[in-house]
């Protein structure tokens, strides 16, 4: 890893009962993101109320550190949730005290500067806290009446893979832990890392439901086709370059006829249609991180001119470009 690399602490807390899912999806996510590119490091630590965790399948998880004073600024703080019962045991009579632990620390610990991440019912655990009062929150399905109950000062989403507002992240859970990990190494490490923990893990890369399905990385990459995902790793290296059927084909190992005919068989699409959203998530991009006018926007995107980008822009998108900038500061808030 490069000594100029970013690095992201990460501070995951072990509930009683560890859903295993939750934790470990989320984590490997980080540790494939974080061999997978040299502009961001992802240290990991693991803090429990207790030496050994008993998690939901039986197995008891050491080598944690006891849940510290205070949390570093800039750290993510990730809570996974808890199995209501565990294969193969029987529930510790300690397990109460030591959630009680953790919420009381999560209340004097979490501060401004941090991220918070939670996943299943480990935001139940910081909606105990207090940490989502004032924030829009999800959990499992299962749960979110009682997240309702817990924290009446929260706007519980239902039917929702993840949600993310301001510096809280919540998801359903299990493998929808996974889902919000891999849209997180997105923003962090971009959507290269994203692609290539998602593509390790053989899982499909999506984000939420409310999330435009405008990326290239969103739609048309659950086949396992060879040739296609060369040619979508191509498109996806470089929206911007002038894509001729010839130039694409020679880098994907197909005659320009069977690659349109391959894109159409495994990723039902076009392969014209695949490089306008890869210029579409460029220019998404561009709108929402910088100050960039819209021509220039179109130009670094490949479209050429303004207007061209807008017409391929409705395909995907309800709201104008020069509508997306205002949209993206009030979702994040203050």
């Amino acid at each position: 890893m490069s000594g100029t690399a970013r690095r992201i602490p990460v501070l995951v807390v072990l509930p009683p009962r560890t859903l295993l899912l939750d934790l470990a999806g989320p984590v490997e996510v980080l540790r494939i993101a974080g061999a997978a590119q040299e502009r961001v490091a992802f240290s990991v630590r693991y803090v429990a109320p207790q030496a050994r965790t008993r998690c939901s399948i039986g197995l008891d998880l050491g080598g944690t550190e006891p849940l510290p004073e205070a949390i570093a600024p800039g750290t993510v703080v990730l809570v996974p949730g808890a199995s209501a019962r565990m294969l193969g045991g029987e529930a510790d009579p300690d397990e109460g005290a030591a959630e009680a632990r953790i919420v009381d620390w999560l209340r004097g610990a979490v501060r401004p500067g941090h991220t918070l991440v939670t996943v299943c019912d480990g935001t139940l655990l910081a909606a105990r806290a207090g940490l989502f009062d004032g924030y829009a929150c999800t959990t499992h399905h299962a749960s979110c009446a009682r997240l309702a109950a817990l924290a009446p000062q929260a706007r519980v989403l239902e039917n929702r893979l993840f949600v993310q507002d301001r510096d809280r992240f919540s998801s359903a859970g299990v493998t929808a832990g996974v889902d919000l990990m891999l849209h997180l190494v997105a923003e962090w490490a971009g959507p290269a890392a994203a692609l290539a923990a998602a593509r390790t893990l053989v899982v499909y890369m999506r984000r939420g439901p409310d999330d435009p399905q405008l990326s290239p990385w969103l739609e048309g990459r659950s086949h396992l086709h060879p040739v296609v995902h060369r040619a979508q790793d191509a498109i996806a290296a470089e929206p911007a370059r002038a894509w001729s059927p010839e130039i694409l084909g020679r880098l994907a190992g197909a005659s320009p006829r069977n690659l349109a005919r391959l894109f159409r068989v495994h990723a039902g699409m076009t392969v014209t249609d695949a490089v306008n959203r890869a210029r579409i998530a460029l220019a998404r991009d561009l709108i929402a991180q910088t100050d960039l006018a819209l021509e220039q926007v179109a130009d670094r995107a490949g479209f050429g001119s303004a207007r061209h980008m807008r017409r391929v822009w409705r395909q995907f998108h309800d709201a104008a470009p020069s509508n997306l900038r205002t949209q993206i500061l009030v979702s994040k808030g203050p």
